[in-house]
């Protein structure tokens, strides 16, 4: 029986479902769920900054074709001693790319990179797979270890790659699993060659589909579920939605009887039973009353660098780039904006955002936001890292009024929010006709991630799509306080303030 060719990829999709290797051979236009491609740079990254752990090294190129790859590596191997980035080997159709190599005279050593803070099973899988190959090609591996973020390290001026980076020998691991990676390469071989492209195979959902990855094709395979369907109750864990998934409980009708979380419950009773909007006046009533002049609705975006960029710093950090500012001085006065989009290149990004806001943030009066959490969560890391900020830092945090919790605690809640308190799901529902809420009209970025990802790819741009972008960047973070604002007079209007 001849092979399937397998990647290291192919092989770790094959793991978390045979059919999604099926479905990439010959339905790959089915696909819905896009990577991000900071998330792509984010890898790429941290590669090149692991291979600074083993000094001088090759470097094969991943451009070329793999029999031109799977050469240079065998010419390089026999240069040991030296380190070989993307060394490449073929083993009986089964192919890998080892991220780093270390190729000593007694054997070799895989290091597998990963932009992770830590080693999930699939990168065990992943390894094992290489170990599979190098020793069936009669290398010796004397270690096969997982390099990854250590999310406890805190940059200081200077990048120290030592720290930034965990390494894990798991060379036991992958040796246990060789009997295993044998067994699913045959099987996956085995079930390429039984389906062909008119034959898609017949295989059910499952907690796969989500584990460790959200699949590309879930749309795809359950095109044929009832809408609404229980996987899309707010809230509840995927294991339960499985649970009542297999118990043939998938439709809301089918769910209306069921002994449930209440706010699971009342998701699906608004969407049955065509609901009137629920507001608990009293609860937004204190709301209101809780706030005080001047307001400002405040919004912020931020970033994550894998490998801290800036002093102080951990990886993954949420990073501030940008705010917008609506401001109501006094009752009845018209509202004024502020905003602030640091420059990308900036290295005192995180404190002359600091400053601008706390410049703009003068009085106290009640600071208003969408998700209390968030903010206040960034604000505190700021005034950690700047003492002489924490004053004003605690000032405004003291300040912070949550317009979120009457949604979040369904005090005021509608079958159009789809049992979430998302603002992306709560605008449209109180403002179903006014397209000047409606991100969709927005251009370019459209919610928070498009964000992240356009001001990360600035350095990249012309000048032209500079501009555009972040034009782009300022009308979306704008918008969101501006819906803030909208909520508020809402609030009033329902409760006749």
């Amino acid at each position: 029986m001849s092979k399937t060719f397998l990647s290291k990829s192919k092989y770790c999709q094959g793991v978390q479902c045979d059919k999604m290797l099926w479905l990439n051979e010959y339905k790959r236009e089915k696909a819905t769920v896009s990577t991000n491609d900071s998330i792509l740079d984010t890898g790429r990254k941290v590669g090149e900054a692991a291979r600074g752990l083993f000094g001088h090294y090759e470097d094969v190129p991943t451009d070329e074709s793999i029999p031109v790859r799977v050469k240079r590596t065998s010419e390089l191997l026999e240069q040991a001693p030296n380190v070989i980035a993307e060394a490449s080997f073929s083993y009986e159709d089964n192919f890998c790319s080892v991220d780093v190599l270390k190729n000593d005279e007694d054997g070799v050593e895989i290091y597998e990179v990963k932009s992770s803070t830590e080693i999930k099973d699939i990168f065990l899988e992943d390894v094992s797979y290489q170990y599979h190959i190098l020793s069936s090609l009669g290398l010796t591996v004397k270690r096969a270890a997982i390099v990854y973020l250590n999310n406890e390290y805190v940059r200081g001026k200077e990048l120290d790659l030592n720290e930034l980076f965990n390494i894990e020998d798991v060379r036991q691991i992958a040796i246990q699993n060789q009997s295993q990676i044998k067994s699913n390469i045959d099987m996956f071989t085995e079930f390429m060659q039984s389906y062909g492209a008119d034959s898609e195979p017949d295989k059910d959902i499952g907690p796969y589909c989500f584990d460790p990855y959200m699949c590309e094709y879930w749309e795809y395979c359950t095109r044929d579920l009832p809408r609404p369907n229980v996987f899309d109750v707010r809230g509840m864990w995927t294991s339960k939605k499985f649970e009542k998934y297999y118990e043939d409980k998938v439709s809301f009708g089918d769910l209306r009887d069921e002994d449930l979380n209440p706010k699971y419950m009342e998701q699906i009773d608004f969407e049955l039973n065509q609901r009137e909007a629920k507001i608990e006046i009293p609860a937004i009533e204190n709301v209101l009353d809780s706030l005080v002049y001047p307001l400002y609705f405040i919004d912020y975006e931020t970033c994550q660098y894998a490998i801290p960029k800036y002093e102080g710093t951990k990886p993954y950090q949420q990073i501030p780039f940008q705010y917008s500012l609506h401001i109501i001085p006094k009752k009845g006065a018209p509202t004024e904006h502020r905003e602030y989009l640091a420059e990308a290149n900036d290295d005192d990004m995180i404190r002359n955002f600091a400053e601008s806001m706390i410049g703009n943030l003068p009085e106290n009066g009640s600071v208003i936001v969408y998700n209390k959490g968030f903010e206040s969560s960034v604000n505190k890391k700021i005034g950690e890292m700047y003492p002489d900020l924490n004053g004003e830092i605690e000032r405004i945090n003291a300040n912070i009024v949550d317009l979120m919790v009457p949604f979040s605690k369904r005090q005021y809640y509608t079958r159009e929010m789809q049992g979430s308190y998302s603002i992306k799901k709560v605008l449209p529902a109180l403002f179903p006709d006014d397209d000047e809420l409606d991100y969709n009209n927005l251009p370019g970025v459209h919610k928070g991630d498009e964000a992240s990802s356009a001001f990360l790819s600035l350095n990249d741009m012309t000048p032209e799509d500079q501009e555009k972008t972040r034009h782009a960047l300022l009308e979306y973070c704008k918008l969101d306080t501006y819906a803030m604002v909208k909520i508020w007079e809402k609030f009033k209007e329902v409760t006749g303030r």
